[in-house]
């Protein structure tokens, strides 16, 4: 009997046997097909043609296996051919996608000192390492925003970025360029595109005057036997960002995410089973260009896209396509899992269920901390260079209503002039020699504290890595810009007690400016709001030629208005100091200098809101107790990045019975 099974294994090995020069593995016991192939880099159905398996999953200890060549995840041109056998089998591939990462490693805000309990890649590590051990089918991108931000940029000169290493050392299989990676030399982006070890992906950014993108437009993975196609799209709006630096995109064109997401479609066809979005695009467009819900109405073809670039914490269904961002600086790492069915004709997707998977509690990686502990502690020691001495508080009541340091209700520092914002147009002022300098809060929790002045503070009241620009524009053109900022605010209703924010805009890119005289009326629509505006006790002149502050990002969105053009400018710090020309660096060097390293609180008080009689409403002050004692909400948007989206309003807490109710219950306490 054993002589015979003997001779059944020799036959059965000869018949395996088909490339003798080729390497070859022995199969160990408990061995699966699917599991050897991976390892040497293949699909199991490419292993099992290879060697004449008529049954892929009849494999037998002893049995030796002919390797062939490794594949590699190049284009898949053909379908894979479905064994007989496989027909009907289910399987599910994981995609997994992080997105806005803003240079973020450990779970921590360098710019002002902080942990930050739901950010980092040491938490997205530990949760990626889950991921794999569940299923092998996996592919990882990350979506963009990845090497700007939280200091990052002090590691802008090493061989290879930190945030570049980590996702190589992650395995992580598409990078997807965000606008942010833009904000540097072009070389700085280059070199650790070329360092990156997987796919660099964005299908709209092409070399000037060619027809060749800068990048790989999409690729094709091959996940165990399954053609997984991904494009990567990036706003094409970077050069109106990036407008004082054109050297950060020189040579390259950036086009319409609608147009080149056809394009790539079409050059994908026959290649793919599944599709995938890596889009740096939010679930809206914006200054005229599709969101990612316009890109799955109008392609239904997309299995899942994933978002970025709005920092959106999103899921959704649109035109069958599932939808997802996963916030920002590592807030969840977001994940779709698509079930797939082998059929006669190939593969087909039966669903696709979609996740953030929060980090708030998750542990941090040790071994990734361990091993990029020297970017942890530069960070935290550059935050703490101490520039000078904070004479006083600048900000006594951070919460206009409660007046605690933290913003629950509506920030004080968007609802009256501060000596925070008169502080950066103080300096902008200063540095540009303008007429008139334009500020927003970046934060509406920033403040200044009496105490020693650190490095750390500056970034607190001024987060972004933004340069310093100054141009001529005219006082029609200054209205218009002015009009624009102040539609931030809601339109005062009778009965408002509160002043709130328009949801649909964003509080970076509300304005406040320093110079001129003015007054805000919000009874009145948005474009109409603007009265009293004066400079030096003089009317704006419509026809004269005013100079003016900005920072780099709000001249792009003046040149996206088509309210200044290239040639208005006649500052760019940018172009003058380098990086040093960043307005954080210049705030800390004005304070160095020309304060002698002693800073304090002044305001110019040189604006104010009106049309606004409700806030004096003889029950006003009532309201406002109710909001401090919790038993009033101020809403915020759906998103929860703007704060204080609806007013309180008196005729409606009446009509609700709220006010009655909580009379009662007080009176009853």
């Amino acid at each position: 009997m054993k002589q015979k099974l003997a001779v059944i294994l020799a036959i059965l090995l000869l018949f395996t046997s088909v490339n003798v020069s080729a390497a070859s593995y022995t199969v160990k016991p408990g061995d699966v097909l699917w599991k050897i192939a991976k390892a040497h880099g293949m699909d199991y159905q490419t292993l099992a043609k290879h060697n004449n398996l008529k049954n892929p999953n009849l494999i037998y200890t002893g049995q030796v296996l002919e390797i062939p060549e490794p594949q590699t995840n190049d284009n898949i041109t053909q379908p894979t051919p479905v064994a007989p056998e496989s027909t009907g089998m289910e399987e599910t591939i994981t995609i997994l996608g992080t997105a806005d990462m803003h240079g973020r490693i450990y779970a921590y805000e360098y710019a002002i000192d902080e942990v930050d309990k739901d950010a980092g890649f040491a938490k997205i590590t530990t949760l990626v390492k889950e991921e794999r051990a569940k299923n092998p089918n996996l592919l990882l991108m990350d979506v963009g925003d990845t090497v700007q931000d939280n200091s990052a940029e002090l590691f802008n000169d090493l061989p290879v970025h930190p945030m570049v290493e980590v996702m190589n050392d992650l395995k992580v299989d598409v990078w997807a360029l965000g606008n942010h990676e833009f904000n540097f030399e072009k070389s700085f982006l280059e070199r650790n595109i070329a360092a990156f070890k997987g796919a660099v992906l964005s299908a709209n950014i092409y070399k000037e005057g060619t027809n060749e993108r800068f990048v790989d437009g999409h690729k094709v993975f091959n996940i165990n036997g399954v053609r997984v196609a991904v494009i990567g799209m990036i706003p094409p709006h970077v050069p109106v960002w990036e407008a004082s630096s054109p050297e950060h995109f020189a040579g390259l064109t950036f086009h319409n995410i609608t147009e080149e997401t056809a394009k790539a479609i079409k050059e994908l066809e026959g290649k793919y089973d599944v599709l995938v979005g890596a889009y740096h695009i939010g679930p809206e467009g914006e200054h005229g260009f599709d969101g990612i819900e316009k890109i799955a109405e109008k392609f239904p073809q997309f299995d899942v896209i994933f978002g970025g670039h709005a920092h959106s914490r999103y899921q959704k269904e649109v035109n069958g396509v599932q939808l997802i961002e996963p916030g920002a600086y590592g807030w969840a790492l977001a994940k779709a899992e698509i079930k797939v069915k082998r059929t006669d004709k190939g593969v087909e997707v039966v669903s696709v269920a979609t996740e953030n998977i929060k980090t708030e509690k998750v542990e941090e990686d040790k071994d990734l901390l361990a091993k990029f502990e020297y970017v942890h502690q530069q960070s935290i020691a550059d935050a703490n260079t101490v520039i000078g001495e904070i004479t006083a508080d600048f900000l006594p009541q951070v919460d206009y209503i409660t007046g605690a340091e933290k913003v629950t209700t509506m920030p004080t520092s968007q609802v009256q002039d501060t000596a925070l914002i008169d502080l950066i147009n103080e300096v902008q002022l200063y540095y540009t020699k303008a007429d008139i300098s334009a500020a927003a809060a970046f934060k509406n929790d920033m403040n200044l504290k009496k105490g020693e002045f650190k490095k750390k503070n500056v970034a607190d009241i001024y987060k972004y890595t933004n340069t310093l620009m100054g141009i001529n524009i005219s006082g029609e053109n200054l209205k218009k810009y002015m009009e624009w900022s102040a539609s931030y605010y809601n339109t005062h209703k009778d009965g408002d007690v509160t002043i709130s924010f328009n949801e649909n805009i964003r509080g970076y890119n509300y304005d406040m400016f320093a110079g001129v005289t003015y007054d805000i009326d919000i009874s009145k629509e948005a474009g109409s709001r603007i009265t009293n505006l004066k400079l030096n006790g003089q009317p704006i002149k419509d026809d004269q030629i005013y100079k003016l502050a900005v920072n780099n990002y709000r001249f792009g969105t003046l040149m996206n208005l088509k309210l200044a053009t290239k040639d208005d400018v006649y500052y760019d710090s940018y172009e003058i100091y380098q990086d040093n020309g960043r307005i954080r660096t210049l705030i800390a060097e004005y304070i160095k200098t020309v304060g002698q390293g002693k800073i304090g609180p002044k305001v110019d008080n040189n604006w104010q809101i009106i049309g606004a009689p409700g806030l004096k409403h003889p029950r006003a002050e009532e309201i406002l107790q109710l909001i401090r004692d919790g038993k009033i909400t101020i809403p915020r948007s759906e998103d929860g990045r703007t704060p204080n989206v609806k007013s309180i309003n008196v005729h409606e807490l009446i009509k609700e019975g709220i006010i009655s109710k909580l009379e009662k219950y007080l009176q009853a306490a």
